[in-house]
């Protein structure tokens, strides 16, 4: 059933209303707001922004604050006029108090603060001052969210280079030594492939017959691998063994925590004592460098025999 619409007003600017919370604003919501500025031939665009205590309220937790949300829709060239502080639910009284002929938003139904799934613009609707505007596919706040903690150990390496420390970021000692390890590796991996694909050039420069390359490059990957598994093993323990040697020298306290025993699977988080093992860190370092531990040296050993 189509909505009816008011007849808009012909000897003044329409002022069109457009609400949202507008968190890590992008060319999604401006092209939403573009369109309600659009949507007259001569149109006064007034924008609400709901408060940080309303939607934590009715939606959830936001990226930016409430300042920065406002301050990003008034660097919006659509945007006459931003309202702070919006309400979830539009009245009567809120469309007279800012004299709003019609209300822009795509048409979807957005629960209002009854909790049994109202539409929020359902009021405006009946009224006839509903202008719908159109959602732009494949981006939302939600996509970018998860865009960010789908990457976020890259972010998290690329704001350690950059100066942060781990506890502004909010991350745990062993994180922290372990992302930087997992770099280191995945560089060696590079350089392993490049190394390959040269040998692979000299080998047929060289005439020598495919099956005796092949044959030889298995072996190599093989005896690779095999080292690094035991040797990032031997690594791995020899970390844990030292960090826990260090807190159970720690007078026990009720803020202390021990490591966890057993073995790692790679997503479990380990638990650090706030203490001397923040200003020493030396202890990763120097079992990643011995040479008896670290898989890489190893490997480049096997290589020579």
């Amino acid at each position: 059933m189509a909505l009816v619409t008011s007849t808009p007003p012909q000897d003044r600017p329409v002022r069109v209303y457009a609400d949202g919370i507008y968190d890590l604003f992008h060319f999604g919501h401006a092209r939403s707001l573009e369109q309600a500025k659009k949507s007259f031939p001569n149109a006064y665009l007034l924008v609400g922004c709901c408060s940080d205590a309303v939607t934590h309220k009715y939606k959830g937790k936001t990226v930016m604050t409430e300042d920065e949300r406002y301050e990003s829709l008034r660097h919006c060239k659509w945007v006459d006029e931003v309202i702070p502080g919006a309400p979830w639910v539009i009245n009567q009284e809120f469309l007279d108090q800012h004299r709003i002929d019609y209300v822009a938003h795509d048409s979807l139904p957005y629960a209002d603060t009854s909790g049994v799934a109202n539409d929020v613009y359902e009021f405006v609707k009946a009224v006839g001052k509903f202008k719908e505007t159109q959602r732009t596919d494949g981006i939302s706040t939600s996509d970018v969210i998860m865009r960010i903690v789908k990457d976020y150990n890259q972010y998290v390496l690329r704001n350690l280079d950059r100066g942060y420390s781990r506890k502004e970021l909010g991350v745990s000692y062993v994180k922290e030594k372990r992302l930087r390890v997992n770099r280191r590796l995945k560089t060696f991996q590079e350089k392993v492939k490049e190394h390959q694909e040269k040998i692979q050039t000299v080998a047929k420069n060289a005439g020598m017959h495919r099956n005796e390359w092949v044959e030889n490059a298995d072996r190599f990957v093989v005896g690779f691998l095999e080292m690094l598994e035991e040797g990032c093993h031997k690594m791995g323990t020899a970390i844990r063994d030292q960090i826990q040697k260090r807190l159970m020298g720690e007078q026990p306290s009720n803020d202390s925590f021990l490591l966890q025993n057993g073995e790692d699977d790679g997503d479990e988080e380990y638990y650090y004592y706030e203490g001397e093992i923040d200003t020493d860190e030396e202890c990763f370092e120097e079992y990643f460098d011995d040479d008896e531990l670290n898989p890489l040296n190893n490997w480049k050993d096997q290589i020579k025999k």
